[in-house]
C-alpha cells in the first residue's frame, strides 16, 4: 500500500487565507497549517498586563510591542506564529508593505495554558531560536505565578532565569524593559482562589 501523500500549502497561500480571515487564525510550519484554540481570561489579563508594562515604558524610545494579532515569520523554519507578544526596539522589518507579518522581534513572550506548554517549551521555541534576531523569550504561567525568561548569549547558549515570587522582578535588556511580576498578575485568580 501507497503512503498519500500529506496536503501542503505555501507560505503565501497560509498568509493570503489570514489576511482574508476574521474569525479563525491559523499558524503555519513548512506547509501544515494549524488551528490556534481560544484563550481564557486569566491569559488575556496577563498579557494585557504586560503589554501595558512595555508599552508605558517604551514611550518616547524607538521600540514597540505587538500583542497577538500581529504575525511573526520564521523564515529558515518556513513558519508564521502569532506570539502572544513581541517586542523590540530599533527598526522594523516586515515581509511586506502590509505590515502585518514581523520578521525581526528581540523579545517573544507566550503566556503558558495545559494545552500549549509542552509546545511553546519544546517544538514552538526551537521555532523561536531559528530568528537571528530573537534575544529573550519569556514563558508565563497562567495558573500559579511563575516567569521564565530565555535569554540568548554570544555563544548562541540560552540562559534561563526563574522567578515565582510576586515581589520578584524580570528585567529585559533586549527592549530595555523590566516587568514587575505582582504587575504581571494584577488581577489574575488563580483556580485555588475562585469561588463557584
Amino acid at each position: 500500500m501507497a503512503l498519500q501523500p500529506k496536503p501542503s500549502l505555501s507560505f503565501d497561500d497560509w498568509l493570503d487565507g489570514e489576511r482574508a480571515s476574521f474569525e479563525t487564525r491559523y499558524e503555519y510550519v513548512d506547509g501544515e497549517v494549524f488551528a490556534m484554540s481560544g484563550g481564557t481570561a486569566e491569559h488575556a489579563i496577563i498579557i494585557g498586563n504586560i503589554h501595558g508594562q512595555l508599552w508605558m515604558q517604551m514611550k518616547g524610545r524607538p521600540c514597540q510591542v505587538y500583542a497577538s494579532d500581529m504575525k511573526l515569520r520564521i523564515q529558515a523554519a518556513e513558519a508564521g506564529k502569532y506570539p502572544d507578544l513581541m517586542a523590540l526596539c530599533g527598526e522594523q522589518q516586515f515581509h511586506d508593505g502590509r505590515r502585518d507579518l514581523l520578521l525581526n522581534p528581540s523579545l517573544i513572550v507566550e503566556v503558558l495554558s495545559s494545552s500549549t506548554e509542552a509546545y511553546d517549551r519544546g517544538d514552538k521555541f526551537a521555532l523561536y531560536r531559528r530568528l537571528p534576531s530573537l534575544r529573550e523569550y519569556l514563558l508565563v504561567a497562567q495558573h500559579r505565578v511563575q516567569l521564565e525568561l530565555y535569554t540568548r548569549g554570544d555563544d548562541e547558549r540560552w540562559m534561563l532565569t526563574s522567578v515565582d515570587d510576586l515581589a520578584g522582578f524580570v528585567h529585559l535588556s533586549s527592549v530595555g524593559c523590566t516587568l514587575t511580576v505582582a504587575e504581571v498578575y494584577d488581577k489574575v485568580v488563580f483556580a485555588a482562589e475562585r469561588t463557584v
